[in-house]
């Protein structure tokens, strides 16, 4: 039985290519700046971002809470976006790492408002202060929304005037960029800090890259020694983000587009609910009674999906979902949707 794996664009595995670069990267120890693969990774994305300089990370997770570390201080507030990612799925690492809580902001599918934002930052005595803002783009939980440019910058004229430095959340900024019809760079511009992910809709087997200034990245080498991040050798994974950023990038609209046809059609369908405002990248969400039920009757038919609370869905396509699989799965689904009560 063949397998349509729609979890998540985590699960894309490494191209032959990747493999390749793989077997012959040339390698160092990393913890002393002396892999030269690393350096290459590092220096490529800094360029193509318009930033100073790049760090290798593990994760996206460290790479976010090793920003939050160097641009704040402990028992300050992180303004973030309801559903950010560093809230909902970083387990309480800016609290337990950085001494740090969360202020999350009301967002319209996960695009924040600058008004609010100056709300959330805090002068009194009486309260925590704010230390940062954080953008997150895409977002995640609202559905691969997209953050558009002229917010972005918005924001980033807010943060000057308040002296506050502003991160972005980018583990899928290429797909955003994708989105806007802009690059890479000006994406990330209005950012002091921005966290970009290669394991995701690039298809590397693992890492991110955190990117900032120069004297940012020189802080943030201590932080990623003291969360474990200190890689050795690791140009053997670093070949692959390398290739990732030299072929993975200009294909996400493909991505896309698979994702926009399958919320189509879906949105046709009895028995759910499906917002097609929300279907900008590469993720669908849509509503249904029994989530978890019928995730697990899919599954079983080999459409794999992941129901994210008692009636929502949510179905990411990438490079190794093709149209076929595509009209499979909504075959699927709506011969398992019949079985739905209304």
């Amino acid at each position: 039985m063949r397998v349509i794996d729609l979890r998540s664009d985590t699960v894309t595995k490494p191209t032959s290519a990747m493999l390749k670069a793989m077997a012959a990267a040339e390698v160092g120890d990393d913890v002393y700046a002396e892999d030269p693969t690393v350096n290459r990774l590092q220096d490529m994305l800094a360029e193509m971002t318009g930033l100073e300089a790049g760090l290798f990370m593990p994760s996206g997770s460290m790479s976010n809470q090793v920003a939050l570390a160097v641009h704040t201080q402990r028992g300050q507030e992180v303004i973030a976006p309801e559903g950010a990612h560093i809230y909902e799925y970083e387990p309480g690492s800016m609290a337990v790492i950085s001494g740090l809580m969360p202020r999350l902001v009301p967002t319209v599918l996960g695009v924040p408002e600058a008004k609010d934002i100056r709300v959330a930052i805090h002068r009194s005595v009486h309260q925590a202060p704010a230390g940062l803002i954080v953008v997150e783009n895409t977002h995640n939980k609202a559905g691969g929304t997209v953050v558009p440019l002229a917010r972005c910058q918005e924001i980033s004229g807010l943060a000057k005037e308040e002296g506050l430095p502003l991160h972005l959340d980018g583990a899928r900024a290429f797909n955003a960029a994708t989105v806007l019809g802009v690059e890479i760079s000006d994406l990330c511009a209005p950012f002091d800090s921005v966290s970009i992910c290669l394991s995701k809709g690039l298809a590397a087997p693992v890492g991110s890259v955190l990117l900032g200034s120069k004297d940012f990245i020189r802080q943030a080498h201590r932080y990623r020694k003291l969360l474990g991040g200190g890689m050795r050798q690791a140009g053997v994974i670093a070949a692959a983000g390398i290739v990732a950023l030299q072929t993975m990038t200009e294909r996400l609209a493909e991505d896309h587009a698979r994702a926009r046809a399958l919320a189509e059609t879906l949105a046709t369908l009895p028995n759910i609910s499906l917002d097609l405002t929300a279907v900008q990248s590469n993720m669908v969400y849509f509503q249904v009674n029994e989530a978890p039920a019928l995730a697990e009757r899919l599954a079983a038919r080999g459409v794999k999906c992941n129901a994210l609370g008692p009636k929502s869905i949510r179905l990411v396509t990438h490079y190794q979902i093709s149209d076929e699989d595509v009209q499979m799965a909504l075959r699927v689904i709506t011969e398992e949707l019949e079985l739905i009560p209304a």
